[in-house]
């Protein structure tokens, strides 16, 4: 067990230092640099000059690599060319807010799937079933920024229930934000749900007719402590990737909602420094971005391992 977690975290590093790279390189590979991007028509003679002495663009890219990647390991991600500002202050409260984002959405989201899932699988081609997974498949097709506008169309202009716009700057506080997080919830939740359930429905039919469960039911087992002892476990054990890859999803920022509802979050900052031509904070922002998917999905790999001993079997026998 205790190989197994070391193999999983070793690939874990390795994915991330081959992440590194490719961001240095795709940084690197640009026409111009982080200075001409910065300046535009004024990058031209000593001023351009000046500011690549100051960003250090003067040596070598393996030096520079070395260097970005040491800070970058002890928590220095450089200094933001728009706001004028070391990069670590700008990201740290939009880390914030995209939190209070994700992690409502995750609360609300996350328990619904998996009671909407266990209600569609229990009553396949039921009234239930039907209902909703047509409201799921309806979720699933329809593309996050049309939903938010239908969403913001309906609750904030029509019925003039909720703010559709969040107006508030990126540094107001929680209790500033919360007013106004409620549409961009609603409008992840949606997708988020949808696809969780849809995972959890699958799991949980394909465990009813295995030959376990069909086994209980011959011998007299009482249905719904048949569901809760043998059903349940072993239908959603498969749904923690699943579940771990929404997380990472929503703690990366949710690009288009957060444009969309205007949201002061991870997802919105990309885009700002993208327009900008914030090179560093483009930078920093993927790098970040990757050690959360990465980090996300070695946790659930590393639980799967810990809570399915056949897993543990089969890679011991590997």
């Amino acid at each position: 067990m205790f190989l197994l977690i070391l193999k999983r975290l070793g690939l874990g590093f390795i994915t991330i230092f081959l992440v590194s790279v490719i961001i240095f390189t795709g940084v690197e590979v640009l026409p111009g640099d982080a200075c001409t991007a910065y300046l535009e028509r004024e990058a031209k003679g000593e001023l351009l000059e000046i500011c690549r002495e100051q960003l250090g663009l003067n040596t070598p890219a393996i030096e520079r690599y070395l260097s970005w990647s040491y800070n970058a390991l002890y928590g220095d991600l450089g200094y933001s060319l728009s706001g004028e500002k070391p990069i670590n202050e700008i990201i740290s409260v939009r880390v914030r807010n995209s939190l209070i984002l994700a992690v409502t959405a995750i609360l609300i989201g996350i328990p619904l799937a998996i009671i909407l899932g266990i209600v569609t699988a229990l009553w396949r081609d039921k009234f239930p079933d039907i209902f909703i997974s047509t409201f799921a498949i309806f979720s699933m097709t329809i593309p996050e920024f049309i939903s938010a506008t239908i969403l913001i169309l309906v609750v904030a202009i029509w019925l003039n229930w909720l703010p559709g716009i969040v107006i508030v700057s990126s540094n107001s506080t929680v209790l500033e934000l919360l007013p106004n997080i409620i549409l961009p919830v609603i409008a992840i939740s949606m997708v988020m749900t949808a696809h969780m359930l849809r995972m959890v429905r699958s799991n949980i039919i394909q465990v009813m007719s295995s030959d376990y469960v069909q086994m209980a039911k011959l011998k007299g087992v009482p249905y719904w402590k048949m569901v809760f002892i043998h059903v349940l476990p072993n239908g959603l054990l498969p749904a923690i990737n699943i579940i771990a890859l929404t997380i990472a999803w929503l703690l990366g920022g949710v690009v288009v909602t957060e444009v969309v509802f205007n949201y002061p979050g991870l997802g919105r900052l990309v885009i700002e420094s993208i327009s900008d031509r914030d090179l560093p904070v483009v930078q920093a922002l993927a790098l970040i971005l990757a050690l959360i998917y990465v980090g996300v999905n070695l946790i659930a790999d590393l639980l799967t391992l810990v809570v399915n001993p056949r897993l543990r079997t089969l890679q011991i026998r590997k």
